[in-house]
């Protein structure tokens, strides 16, 4: 029954969705990818934001509920059994009553958990510009599909539904997701910090101010001109990519580079990717990456520590979920990576027990590896753990909870410290 009543709110909704798109006429962006649609996502949206109506898919509204809720109105979150009846009688209202405020350009995410999940949401709302962000040598979900490159091709939907006239703009550095350029009719844009790519990034440098991390600095490059970006607050290559392929975004709206930059001033990233804190300890720093984890985004975040100045470097890594039969294999290399990274790793959950296994055979001792089975267990020892002057990166999938962690070990969990 439950299924039954699911299914008919996916098709209402749906329905409304439709004839809203046929009513207001909205130019759509649609975002995928294994890392980074959130941030790209919210990079687009306050490019796009500083000349056009914009809206925003919130948080992962990006399902077959999800989706065309954000296609209806402004809705945040979903909220008791009255929430949906509520959205029915908005929708129809909207429909009945044109309404002045309804925005230019949706900019909206698409997941991808099974197969057939992309042709799904492409129904509901086809957009008129895609772009893929990254696909990891093994991504998220990929435990539900045959292959990694199964997903890739599942994810391709949204830009083989592009119409000619249309842009598909794709990551220059993630081979599997150049090799979907032949799956779409649409012209091509690409970015990322290859020279061949049309929107380039370069000069890419963490900052630091007063001796600490103060964000990002960066160039974009395109068709012969060149802007410096500086993102306050923010951290990892991760967010270079977003800003970069807001840029091609912008671009084929017809803004130019300088517009860009300037907008992109207002860039903040979304709660739990990389956001910086002030850690209990002095002088301690927090990267709050807790939201979600996979092999890919792992490795980034790892990355972006290493770079960051610190007497300590302390990673607080989760399970990474959703990634089947590859999870011992990947947890393991995590660990191996990470122990070239950090001077003392915190696992937590059943699957990152393998990264403790993957760092120790990577050489770190046993006295630089704990493991829990729980962020409840972990944060008491975390906070034991932190001195002066270290930086504590918390990452992990969702499920795990990693937020919690952050909460105990940042100098003020009711709000985030001016420390972006």
């Amino acid at each position: 029954m439950k299924r039954y009543l699911v299914s008919a709110l996916q098709f209402i909704l749906k329905t409304l969705a439709h004839a809203t798109i046929w009513r207001y006429r909205p130019g759509i962006v649609g975002v995928t990818g294994s890392v980074g649609k959130t941030s790209t996502k919210l990079a687009i949206a306050t490019v796009l934001a500083n000349e056009r109506s914009v809206r925003v898919s919130p948080g992962n509204f990006n399902n077959e509920l999800g989706l065309p809720l954000a296609v209806l109105g402004d809705w945040q979150e979903i909220r008791g059994l009255l929430f949906w009846p509520r959205v029915i009688v908005a929708a129809l209202w909207r429909l009945i009553v044109k309404v002045a405020d309804y925005p230019e350009i949706l900019v909206l995410e698409y997941g991808v958990d099974r197969p057939g999940d992309m042709r799904r949401l492409v129904s509901i709302a086809r957009p008129n510009l895609s772009i893929v962000t990254a696909v990891g040598e093994i991504p998220a979900h990929v435990e539900f599909f045959s292959k990694p490159e199964a997903v890739a091709r599942e994810k391709a939907r949204l830009i083989e539904c592009l119409p000619v006239a249309s842009f598909a703009v794709l990551n220059r550095d993630s081979d599997m997701v150049m090799e979907l350029k032949d799956r779409t009719r649409a012209h091509l844009i690409t970015f990322g910090f290859s020279r061949d790519a049309d929107v380039a990034i370069s000069g890419y440098e963490n900052r630091t101010e007063n001796g600490r991390p103060a964000g990002i600095g960066l160039k974009l490059n395109y068709g012969g001109a060149s802007v410096p970006v500086r993102l306050d607050g923010v951290f990892g290559r991760a967010q270079a990519y977003a800003a970069a392929g807001a840029a091609c975004v912008g671009i084929v709206f017809g803004m130019n580079l300088l517009k860009i930059a300037e907008a992109l001033k207002g860039y903040r990233p979304p709660r739990g990717r990389m956001e910086l804190f002030l850690g209990l300890k002095p002088q301690s720093i927090v990267l709050d990456d807790s939201y979600n984890a996979n092999p890919l985004s792992v490795e980034a975040a790892l990355d972006t520590l290493k770079d960051l100045p610190a007497k300590r470097r302390i990673a607080v890594l989760g399970d990474m979920r959703e990634i089947g039969k590859y999870a011992m294999a990947a947890h393991e290399d995590i660990g191996r990576t990470a122990a070239k990274v950090v001077d003392i790793i915190v696992t937590i959950g059943p699957l990152a027990k393998f990264i403790a296994e993957g760092a120790k055979k990577g050489g770190l001792k046993k006295g630089e590896i704990f493991s829990f089975e729980t962020a409840e267990e972990a944060h008491s020892v975390v906070q034991d753990l932190m001195k002066s002057g270290d930086v504590v990166l918390v990452k992990g999938s969702r499920a795990v909870a990693l937020e919690k962690v952050v909460q105990e070990i940042i100098a003020k969990p009711e709000m985030p410290p001016e420390a972006r």
